[in-house]
This record gives structure tokens, sequence and C-alpha cells, in this order.
């Protein structure tokens, strides 16, 4: 129900957050509420949207602890946290993209979607990735873009995956750093709180492992995609150490 309205603590619980964490965002209008008459309502679809961005600008200590959050809500969905074996297969990873402009690398990433059999309408894909990017851009410094959906729409995939895709020519995808990217996930997942535990779990394995210059040196699909599963168990091993 992508235009429903939440209550304050609806989206409190909705972004694995306290009702603390929501009156300190209110405060600094630092998320999109809205007031009707006397109350104070979040539209799920504007929350969707800033979440995502809200976790690419984590670091540290408030991704990691949205991380452990986010572990914790999602373990029906995978008891044994670990998600990339579910979610990423060998032929899921294209390791030669050609692609040499922003346009061309989305363009080529939904069609590595697509080529996985688990997209239902690729034209509505395309289409909501194109928005979630000219909102602003996905890539972070590092060399890394984690594409994703403006919203999550269960008309888009049959089940949550995520594609990566390595280009031979870095491409300028506005990063912050203003450098080139070279590495790229997309991420498809109809499910918000799985879409989200997914961003945040990639964003840590990229801020807390080795996986980015790994990734690079793979041989081929078959390395990256133990790339992957690797940095992930070495995450988790760092968050349980944590806790």
């Amino acid at each position: 129900m992508p235009f429903r309205v939440l209550s304050q603590q609806e989206v409190a619980d909705y972004l694995h957050l306290t009702a603390a964490d929501i009156e300190r965002l209110i405060k600094n209008r630092d998320i999109p509420f809205e007031m009707r008459g006397s109350r104070l309502v979040f539209r799920k679809r504007d929350i969707d949207a800033w979440a995502s961005q809200r976790i690419l600008k984590l670091a540290d200590k408030p991704l990691a602890e949205y991380h452990r959050k986010t572990t914790r809500a999602t373990q029906a969905s995978f008891p044994t946290a670990a998600i990339m074996p579910e979610m990423v297969q060998p032929a899921f990873i294209e390791p030669r993209m050609t692609a040499k402009t922003k346009a061309s690398g989305i363009r080529d990433m939904v069609a590595l979607a697509v080529s996985t059999g688990r997209v239902y309408d690729e034209r509505a894909l395309l289409e909501s990735v194109q928005a979630r990017e000219e909102l602003c851009s996905t890539a972070f410094p590092g060399g890394l873009a984690l594409l994703h959906s403006r919203y999550q729409q269960l008309a888009l995939s049959e089940e949550p995956f995520v594609v990566l895709g390595r280009a031979l020519q870095p491409i300028h995808f506005g990063s912050p750093d203003g450098q080139p990217t070279d590495l790229f996930f997309l991420i498809c997942c109809q499910d918000v709180k799985i879409h989200l535990h997914t961003l945040a779990r990639l964003c840590l394995m990229a801020q807390k492992s080795t996986l980015l210059g790994h990734l690079r040196e793979a041989e081929d699909a078959n390395s990256m995609y133990d790339c992957l599963v690797n940095a992930e168990k070495e995450v988790l091993e760092k968050q349980n150490a944590a806790t």
C-alpha cells in the first residue's frame, strides 16, 4: 500500500528507530512529514525514499547500530543472518560491463536484472531506478553505487535479489567525491524492510571489509561471488563479536 500514511509510532517501528529518534528528526525537520489538522502523519512512499537516502549517508557506529536492528527485524526471512547466498548467484554478476555513461550504466544494470528471469516489468524497473537517481546519486566514495528503485513495488520483481556489475571503464556517476564509479549493485526487493536491510548490509560490507578491493581483483563472476560471501561473513562475525 504505497499511498498509506503512518503515525509517529508506526514510522518508528517501520524504520527500526526509537520514538526519541523520530522526535529528533521531526524537530530538525530531517524527515518528511505533514500535518493533517492537529495530527502529524508520514506518507509511506516519502518515508521509503527518505530511508534509502539516509542509509547511504550513515557511517561507522550509526550504520552498525542500524544494521543490527534490521538484522533482528528480518531474522524470520534470513535465519542464519547471511543474505548474499540467497540473493546473489554467479549468474547475477557481470564482470565486464561496457557502459561508458551513467544512462547506459543504468540500462545495463536493469538488463542484467532482467536476465535473472525475476523481473516482471523491465520498463517499470528502469523508470523507477532512473527516478531514484534523479533524486540524488546512489554512488558514494570508494567507486561504488547501490542502485535501487525509488519505490519498492510488487509489480517489479518476483522475489528479492541483487545483481552486480563491474565496469571495464569507470563511469562518472555522481559520487560526492567527484571520482568515477566502477562497481554497481542493483537491489531488487519488493519488501521494504528487506530492501533497507540489504542496503544497510552492503554499505557495511563496503565500509568494514576489504570487499571493494577484492571485487576489483577477482578474475570472474564466480570469484566475485566468493568475495561477496566472504565479506558478508566477515562483517557478521564482527557484529557478533561486538554484541
